[in-house]
C-alpha cells in the first residue's frame, strides 16, 4: 500500500468527499512503476479507465492527471476535457470552480519544474499541503508538497452539498518534502 500510516485516519471517516474515498480505495493498489521497458498493469488499467490508453503506453511517463481524472470520473463528477488533455496536469485548472482557500477533497496543481502537477487536498501543515496523487515518488501516496508551489485550488462540483467533511484538515509536518513530481 502507498498510502503511508499518518493517513490511516482517512479509512476511519463516515462521509469522505467522493474523491476522497476514491483515493483511499486507489492507495490499496500497487501502483509502483516499473524501471525500464514494463509498466505495471495497474497504471495501465488507470490509462484504460481515463479514457488514454491509446495514447499513454508505458509508466515511464508522468501519470499524475490520468490518477485525478480517474478518481474524478469514479466519483461522478465531470471532467471536461478529453484525449491529451488527460495526461496534462495544466488540464485541471479547467476542473471544477477555482478556490482560494482548499479543503479535503480539493484538486491542486501545482508548478514543478519542467510543468505542473495535480493531486488531492488531504491536509495541510503550516508549510506544505498533504496530497493524495499518482507519479508521486514513481507511485500512487500521499506527499506533502510546499504551498508556494500552488498554482490552483479547484473544487469539485457537488450534486446535492458539500459533505461536512470537507474542511481544512490541519496535519503535522512529518515526513520529506516531495521537490518534483516528474
Amino acid at each position: 500500500m502507498a498510502i503511508s500510516k499518518l493517513y490511516a485516519w482517512l479509512g476511519e471517516i463516515p462521509n469522505l468527499p467522493k474523491m476522497v474515498a476514491e483515493a483511499v480505495k486507489l492507495g490499496k493498489l500497487d501502483t509502483t512503476e516499473i524501471p525500464g521497458p514494463k509498466s505495471n498493469p495497474e497504471i495501465l488499467k488507470l490509462a484504460k479507465e481515463a479514457g488514454v490508453s491509446s495514447i499513454y503506453k508505458n509508466d515511464d511517463t508522468a501519470w499524475c492527471a490520468i490518477a485525478a481524472t480517474v478518481l474524478a470520473l469514479r466519483a461522478g463528477k465531470k471532467v471536461n476535457f478529453t484525449g491529451y488533455s488527460r495526461l496534462r496536469a495544466i488540464s485541471f485548472t479547467e476542473f471544477g470552480t477555482r478556490v482560494g482557500i482548499p479543503v479535503l477533497g480539493d484538486v491542486l496543481v501545482f508548478k514543478r519544474d519542467g510543468g505542473f502537477h495535480v493531486g488531492l487536498y488531504i491536509g495541510e501543515d503550516l508549510t506544505c499541503y498533504h496530497v493524495a496523487g499518482g507519479n508521486q515518488g514513481n507511485q500512487y501516496s500521499i506527499v506533502r508538497i510546499e504551498k508556494i508551489r500552488l498554482l490552483q485550488a479547484r473544487r469539485p462540483e457537488y450534486s446535492i452539498l458539500m459533505p461536512k467533511t470537507a474542511v481544512r484538515m490541519w496535519l503535522t509536518s512529518k515526513g520529506e518534502i516531495s521537490k518534483n513530481e516528474a
